[in-house]
């Protein structure tokens, strides 16, 4: 990110706890019980088309039993992420601290607009840890597809049509990595079909599992509950910089559980009741 002012450290606080104060809690939408198809049937005729997999990671297809849970319908704002930090009396990473000072202070966001963004630069951990704070956990792997693209395999969450700019956030690129993101909130037209926003594009989500390249192949029929260990924890649904092909439901993708990223957030889950 570019230099802006040397930051403020009082006005700072004082602004993230304007925006703090802005929390709302997501919506939480109950996924069913059953069946439905995870990952994609290998195809290697159309090389370029969207429907072909992305890699390998992402094949077998498989049908796969879960449990019926919850999950969030929107991704976790910054305002939540924020509150959440204020109640346990932590600071905000360094990254997020210069990007909020940046952007107040240079483009003159106001607090309302960035209570809606999707939060950002959090670590796995850090992310695990706000949804347990939440009587909550990280969705896992298989959780998280079905809620992205339903029962019947969709290839995006709102079916077939290419990606275009009503239905995800995607291929928008700064130099400065300041995030061009919509509000959690927003999102109704792309939505899956259990009516959950932004589940591909705006930012990328961490979910439970690590990250286990041929994993689908062994991965037991229900409720996998991801590999044991790995290097990378498992995200998905690529993120406001990403290419449609990275906004397919199956597209699988891992980073390093301590990364902080403006292109990576997430949302919560819990079993049912």
């Amino acid at each position: 990110m570019s230099p802006a002012q040397s930051v403020d450290p009082q006005q700072l606080t004082l602004r993230l706890a304007a925006i703090a104060r802005l929390a709302a809690l997501s919506p939480t939408v109950a996924i069913p019980a059953g069946w439905f198809l995870m990952g994609t049937p290998r195809k290697d005729d159309d090389p370029f088309g969207l429907e072909t997999q992305y890699d390998d990671t992402e094949s077998p297809q498989r049908r796969v039993w879960l449990d019926a849970y919850e999950m969030d319908r929107d991704e976790v704002s910054l305002a939540e992420y924020l509150a959440h930090l204020r109640r346990h009396r932590r600071q905000p990473p360094d990254e997020l601290q210069r990007l909020i000072w940046h952007v107040i202070t240079v483009h003159a966001m106001p607090d309302y607009v960035l209570a809606h963004w999707p939060a950002l630069y959090m670590t796995w951990a850090e992310a695990a840890d706000f949804c347990r704070a939440q009587g909550k956990r990280l969705p896992m792997e298989a959780e998280w597809e079905k809620a992205a693209r339903g029962s019947e395999g969709n290839l995006f969450p709102w079916g077939r049509a290419t990606p275009e700019s009503g239905l995800a956030v995607f291929g928008q690129y700064h130099a400065h990595e300041i995030p061009l993101v919509a509000a959690v909130d927003s999102g109704e037209e792309g939505q899956s079909p259990y009516g959950l926003r932004h589940m591909a594009g705006n930012v990328a989500e961490w979910v439970q599992d690590w990250f286990l390249f041929d994993y689908y192949a062994i991965m037991p029929e229900r409720n996998p509950p991801g590999p044991n260990a790995g290097r990378y924890k498992s995200v998905r649904g690529g993120s406001w910089k990403s290419k449609p092909n990275m906004l397919r439901a199956a597209t699988r993708g891992g980073a390093l559980p301590d990364q902080r990223s403006p292109t990576i957030g997430f949302r919560c889950a819990k079993s049912a009741s």
